[in-house]
């Protein structure tokens, strides 16, 4: 069955459905970075992890990401650096990024992953990434708009291996962009006006910056040049 389109990150559940399929998440700690992913935090509950945190790097993320969540929800909401975290060392079995981590300060925020994550544990990554090595102007301020830095889409592997992780799969989930970016324009076209003061309140601000990514996504061409990888990776000891 499919899943509803109520996610708004590139992959929609997609990443999540495919880690499923590789890893018992059964009492499993778990920690989801970035905004947005709060939905996917409650899956993980509802898979039988034992704990499911998620954390954001801004106070308005905060309050909405909270608002995001069921009544009685067993998923903790906080706010910190992404590169540099409150908790000990070796506290996780996975940590989930979907299209949070692609950032400029990317390096930062894998060393703290890696010192977060139990040996031998698991980090499963989505990463917004580049076709072709040169692209043109106005796909480069997209990537810069959202401070990311693109990783080449063959070299994903490439990097997380030079940091001593071990690619357990990986997959090119690049063609899911286009009904991600069907979705939300059809979203801005037909429900922006019939949103909830909550709804309004968590999607304005990322509904507004995905408004000028898919109309460049889907009219302009952007498709020949941006795309998405997930990769599921061990810590090595």
């Amino acid at each position: 069955m499919k899943e509803p389109q109520n996610i708004f990150l590139p992959g929609g559940f997609k990443q999540f459905r495919i880690l499923k399929t590789k890893m018992v998440l059964n009492n499993k700690n778990v920690l989801v970075i970035g905004s947005g992913s709060e939905k996917i935090a409650e899956k993980m509950i509802e898979s039988g992890a034992s704990s499911a945190i998620v954390i954001v790097n801004d106070y308005d993320s905060l309050i909405n990401a909270r608002l995001n969540l069921i009544k009685d929800s067993n998923v903790l909401i906080k706010m910190m650096d992404f590169d540099n975290t409150d908790f000990d060392a070796e506290q996780f079995d996975l940590v989930y990024a979907q299209a949070s981590i692609s950032l400029l300060n990317r390096n930062k925020i894998v060393k703290e992953i890696k010192r977060i994550l139990k040996p031998e544990a698991i980090l499963c990554v989505g990463e917004i990434t580049a076709l072709a090595k040169d692209y043109p102007p106005f796909v480069k301020n997209i990537f810069d708009n959202s401070d990311i830095m693109a990783l080449e889409n063959d070299q994903c592997g490439k990097y997380y291996s030079e940091r001593n992780f071990s690619v357990l799969y990986e997959e090119d989930l690049s063609s899911s962009l286009n009904s991600f970016y069907e979705h939300t324009a059809r979203t801005l076209d037909d429900k922006i006006y019939t949103l909830t003061d909550k709804e309004k309140s968590f999607y304005k601000k990322l509904l507004n910056k995905i408004s000028h990514e898919s109309n460049a996504y889907l009219k302009l061409g952007a498709d020949r040049y941006i795309g998405f990888k997930m990769l599921i990776l061990k810590k090595n000891i």
